[in-house]
C-alpha cells in the first residue's frame, strides 16, 4: 500500500472510530441500568448512585428497570436522573414513620424512602412510597430512647414521608406518584433557595401531604387525601417573594378533606384547579401559633372550580396579589425569574 492509500485508509479508521466514540457517548449509551432481577449493571439504585462521582457538568441517568425496590434512598450527589421504565411498574418503597425514627436520631436524615441533599435531581416516570400507614392497621408502640418513659406510640396517619430534602435546589419531579398514608408525603424543604417543579404526578397522603418550602410549582397534578385537617401546606417565611404554585391540579380525597393551611410565612397561587363535590367548605387556613406572619394572609385563586358548585372564598381575586398578575402571566418564569428553567429538556 503507498503512502497515499495508507493517509486515506488511516482517515477513514479515525472517521469510524470517531462515530463509534459518539454512539458510545449518547445520551442512551450513558444510562446505568438498574435491574432488581440482575440484567443490569446494578440491583439496587443506591449501589448505583454509590457508583459515581459526587458532581458532574452533565445529567447522569439512572434507568430503573421494572420492579419492587425495597430501598432507603441517600441522594448526596449533584445533577442525577432517576427514571422508571413505566410509573406504576417502578416501585421504590420503604416503611418508616417520621416519629420512630427520630427516638434513635437527631435529625430527620434518614426519616424518608428518598433523602436528598444533592442539587439538580430529576425524578421520572415512577412511584414513591412511604408504606409505613398502609403497612398497619392502627397505632403501635415501639421503644423510644428519646422518651422519658423510653417507649413511644406512633400513630398510623403520622408524619410519614416518600421524599424529604434537606438543601437541596432545582428538584424536579415528572409523572410520579408519591404515596404515604399519612402526613408530609412530599417535603421539599428549602427555604433559603429551595427550587421545585412537579407535573403530572399523582400525590397521597394525610396532614399537609405536599408541603413545599421555598419555590415550588405543581402543574397538572392530583392530589388525594386519606386522612387529616389539610392537604396542601406551604412556608415561604425566608423570602417575601417565595410562593407555590398550584396549576389545572385536582383535588380528591374523603368526605369532608379539606384543601390547605399554613402556621409560618406562605403563599399560594391555585390556576384552573377542580375540587371535588366533597371537599368541606373550608379556605385554606392559618393555624394558631406563636409565629409572626409578616406578610399577611396571601392565598390568591384564577379559573378555579366545583362540579357541584363553587364555594365564595376560591373565587377570583388575582387583583388583590402584589403587582397585581393576570392568570397568563402566571408561569414557570414568573415564579423562577431567571435563576431557573426547568422546562429545558424536560
Amino acid at each position: 500500500m503507498n503512502s497515499i492509500s495508507t493517509y486515506y485508509f488511516n482517515i477513514k479508521k479515525i472517521i469510524a472510530f470517531s462515530f463509534l466514540l459518539l454512539a458510545f457517548c449518547s445520551s442512551d449509551a450513558q444510562k446505568i441500568i438498574v435491574d432488581a432481577s440482575g440484567n443490569g449493571n446494578f440491583k439496587t439504585i443506591q449501589q448505583a448512585i454509590n457508583s459515581l462521582p459526587d458532581s458532574a457538568t452533565k445529567p447522569r441517568i439512572l434507568f430503573i428497570k421494572k420492579g419492587i425496590y425495597n430501598e432507603k434512598i441517600f441522594i448526596e450527589k449533584h445533577n442525577i436522573v432517576l427514571e422508571g421504565e413505566d410509573k406504576n411498574a417502578v416501585v421504590l418503597t420503604y416503611s418508616i414513620a417520621r416519629d420512630e425514627w427520630r427516638c434513635e436520631h437527631a435529625d430527620d436524615w434518614g426519616v424518608a424512602t428518598l433523602n436528598l441533599r444533592g442539587n439538580d435531581i430529576t425524578l421520572k416516570n415512577l412511584t414513591l412510597q412511604n408504606s409505613f400507614g398502609f403497612d398497619h392497621s392502627g397505632e403501635i408502640t415501639v421503644p423510644c430512647a428519646a422518651d422519658s418513659s423510653h417507649k413511644k406510640n406512633i400513630r398510623r396517619d403520622g408524619h410519614q414521608m416518600a421524599l424529604r430534602s434537606f438543601q437541596t435546589t432545582r428538584l424536579k419531579v415528572i409523572n410520579c406518584v408519591l404515596k404515604a398514608f399519612g402526613g408530609d408525603t412530599v417535603s421539599p424543604w428549602n427555604t433559603d433557595d429551595g427550587m421545585f417543579y412537579f407535573k403530572d404526578c399523582e400525590m397521597w397522603g394525610g396532614v399537609d401531604f405536599y408541603c413545599p418550602r421555598g419555590w415550588a410549582w405543581a402543574e397538572n397534578c392530583t392530589f388525594f387525601a386519606t386522612t387529616g385537617p389539610a392537604s396542601i401546606w406551604h412556608d415561604g417565611s425566608k423570602h417575601e417573594d417565595s410562593k407555590t404554585i398550584l396549576k389545572n391540579c385536582s383535588f380528591k380525597g374523603y368526605d369532608g378533606f379539606m384543601l390547605g393551611r399554613y402556621h409560618r410565612d406562605a403563599q399560594f397561587y391555585l390556576i384552573d384547579c377542580l375540587f371535588a363535590d366533597n371537599m368541606a367548605d373550608k379556605p385554606i387556613y392559618r393555624v394558631s401559633t406563636t409565629n409572626v406572619i409578616q406578610w399577611g394572609e396571601r392565598i390568591y385563586y384564577s379559573n378555579c372550580h366545583r362540579k357541584a358548585g363553587d364555594y365564595s372564598w376560591f373565587k377570583n381575586n388575582l387583583e388583590t396579589a402584589k403587582g397585581k398578575p393576570s392568570h397568563d402571566q402566571i408561569t414557570t418564569s414568573w415564579l423562577f425569574g431567571n435563576r431557573w428553567n426547568p422546562l429545558l429538556n424536560e
